[in-house]
């Protein structure tokens, strides 16, 4: 008798900020030391009311475009310095991820962040993804996610409903960024949470469903 085929492990993406890991204290330690260093009057509230974009997008509102990259640089090199220790996990993140893994399935961590120093936040959190695609926003972040076959992307941000609906994945958001119920169900996500907590059994039933 053949044996039955083993079933392909399913992937789920996540996104990283306010999704997996509440950068906020890291993100503000990070400009306050950014604005020190370059004396240049920076709005820490406001730059953390808004995360989510492209680091360099932030910049922008603060530094000309010809000083961008070079600053850029400047806080991704010194991030781990202000932006790792402060920053704790979001509710139910570990066991968000913990349950994809008990179910059969990888997960892949899509994020605007620098790989790097989202590693370093998920390495100190004890979160262990399969693979970390950065430098991705939006809409760019259907490559990765097309790429690693994820059928399903979380996240916090308009923008992760983008680009879930960009690669043809479900996109599943929680309210727990920037971006209220409403404006991201306008959005067009197509499940949303309160918080991760609420996903091991959102998951249980999708699998089951599908």
């Amino acid at each position: 008798m053949t044996p039955a085929a083993a079933t392909p492990p399913f992937t789920i993406g996540f996104d990283l900020d306010l999704t997996l890991v509440d950068s906020r204290p890291g993100i503000r330690a990070a400009y306050v030391a950014l604005a020190a260093a370059t004396g240049t009057a920076i709005d820490v509230d406001l730059v953390v009311s808004r995360i989510g974009p492209p680091l360099e997008q932030e910049l922008r509102n603060w530094f000309p475009e010809e000083r961008v990259a070079e600053v850029s640089a400047r806080y991704i090199a010194e991030y781990h310095r202000h932006g790792i220790a402060p920053s704790p996990v979001m509710p139910g993140a570990r066991e968000a991820v913990a349950a994809v893994r008990e179910l059969g399935g990888r997960v892949v961590v899509v994020t605007a962040k620098h790989p790097r120093n989202a590693r370093l936040h998920l390495d100190h959190l004890g979160i262990e993804p399969d693979v970390v695609e950065g430098l991705r926003w939006a809409e760019a972040k259907a490559e990765a996610l097309r790429l690693h076959g994820a059928g399903v992307y979380v996240g916090d941000h308009t923008g992760d409903v983008r680009g879930a609906r960009t690669a043809g994945a479900l996109s599943v958001a929680v309210a727990t960024g920037p971006c209220g119920a409403e404006e991201l169900r306008a959005a067009g996500a197509d499940v949303l949470l309160a918080d991760l907590t609420h996903f091991p059994a959102w998951l249980r039933g999708y699998l089951g469903a599908v």
